[in-house]
């Protein structure tokens, strides 16, 4: 079997800043409630101009640049969104097309905030079972400011835009990716969803008027999913390994709320100067957050040859899992 690793990563945040302190003059809610119980101080929203493919198209751009290949070596995008360009085609195939990636075959993974952990399976697993392609582009990129309600302050202050990528190839220097776990928990898929603009909710006068056009939470059930899946699912990776979590170097979990990851941390023994986190800077950008923090900490030289890193994501769906490489 094929050795498949990370070969380069980047990412993309748009440049305009919505601090908590923007958001008090709007809805009732304050700076110091928003950094105590999610821990975000702001978050970027992308402008008028830019759609979910076009942070995607940035976020690929520097993990192509980071690998040091180009955008026609690239045999395969596979990108994680909940929140696509619309319904079709999939944001995947307008990125393949921007990007000029014309040798690539394109598609989008629907997993919310689980998205990225899921498309970098996929991606793995196909390049596993497809000895011609050389290179896959994983990609997690939302804009979620255009489908929150941003009168809801039980919802809008958690979340931003941003994008993520990484390029996956063979290599001969490290394990790359050892083992993988995905996992969902269908029966909870009503905790986290926006409604309308499907076949069983269509954007209709009628749902608008019912308020059903808008992302939806409940937040005590997140907590309490988020909290016992995601230890749950790097236990489950590390065992698949025959590795105790001593032998980790770095956690990279998902970006929900700072709190989730403290207590995550707490019940897996591990201190949290094995994690690097952007949820301050950039909110929840869903599928996008693992792979722009990833990104970041590399971008930032925080990460060593041979480490072993655990990459969590769990979000709507139920959906959860976790990704275990060597660096």
């Amino acid at each position: 079997m094929r050795t498949i690793g990370i070969t380069g990563t980047g990412y993309y945040l748009p440049s305009k800043v919505v601090t908590n302190k923007d958001l008090e003059k709007t809805i009732d809610t304050t700076d110091e409630w928003i950094f105590s119980k999610v821990g975000v101080k702001e978050r970027r929203i992308a402008s008028s101009q830019e759609a979910t493919s076009d942070l995607a198209l940035y976020a690929a751009q520097n993990a192509i640049r980071d690998a040091g290949i180009h955008a026609e070596d690239i045999d395969l995008i596979v990108l994680a969104t909940s929140s696509p360009d619309m319904i079709q085609p999939p944001t995947a195939s307008i990125v393949q097309g921007k990007l000029g990636a014309y040798n690539a075959a394109a598609f989008d993974v629907g997993a919310v905030c689980a998205g990225f952990v899921y498309a970098i399976s996929v991606g793995y697993s196909m390049m596993v079972a497809e000895p011609s392609y050389k290179h896959i582009l994983v990609i997690g990129a939302e804009t979620y400011s255009r489908i929150m309600d941003w009168k809801d302050r039980s919802t809008c202050v958690f979340f931003g835009d941003g994008a993520g990528a990484c390029i996956l190839s063979e290599v001969s220097e490290s394990k790359g990716i050892m083992t993988k776990y995905l996992m969902t928990e269908g029966q909870g898929a009503s905790v986290i969803q926006f409604l309308a603009g499907g076949s069983r909710y269509p954007a209709t006068h009628e749902t608008l008027d019912k308020n059903m056009h808008r992302f939806q939470m409940e937040g005590k059930a997140v907590w309490d999913f988020a909290t016992r899946v995601m230890p749950f699912a790097v236990k489950k990776v590390l065992k698949d390994a025959g590795l105790s979590i001593d032998d980790i170097d770095w956690i990279f979990p998902h970006q929900a709320n700072i709190n989730i990851i403290l207590k995550c941390f707490k019940d897996l023994g591990v201190p949290m100067e094995k994690t690097y986190t952007t949820i301050a800077q950039y909110a929840n950008t869903s599928g996008a957050s693992v792979i722009i923090t990833l990104a970041e900490a590399a971008t930032k030289g925080l990460l060593k040859k041979g480490d072993k890193i655990v990459l969590v994501g769990f979000g709507g769906g139920l959906s959860y899992g976790a990704i275990l490489l060597e660096w």
